[in-house]
């Protein structure tokens, strides 16, 4: 065996061969997500508890399907439009107690 070269990795002539990724798109992940990492929904999450409005903001990011871009936006987005539901709920029925 030739020192420095590995028969695993080599074609019948003995060059190297280039390891590529089955599909690029896997690539496509490796980027960090915006708002340091934890990605849109997740920091409208945690923002949406001192302003509740960005809940609402986030939920129609969610129903006009922005995960599209970024699946691993999805879990965070569906969380500010639960939170968004949740919120209305509580609000209607604080509204139902005060005038009824």
């Amino acid at each position: 065996m030739e020192q420095g070269k590995s028969h695993d990795y080599t074609d019948r002539v003995g060059d190297y061969n280039l390891l590529g990724d089955e599909n690029p798109q896997l690539t496509k992940f490796d980027k960090r997500l915006p708002c340091f990492g934890c990605g849109i929904g997740w920091s409208c999450l945690l923002l949406g508890c001192l302003c509740p409005l960005i809940w609402y903001c986030a939920a129609i990011l969610y129903l006009c399907k922005y995960y599209d871009k970024d699946p691993r936006e999805r879990s965070g987005l569906a969380a500010c439009a639960i939170a968004a539901l949740v919120c209305t709920i509580l609000a209607s029925i604080v509204v139902a107690i005060i005038f009824l």
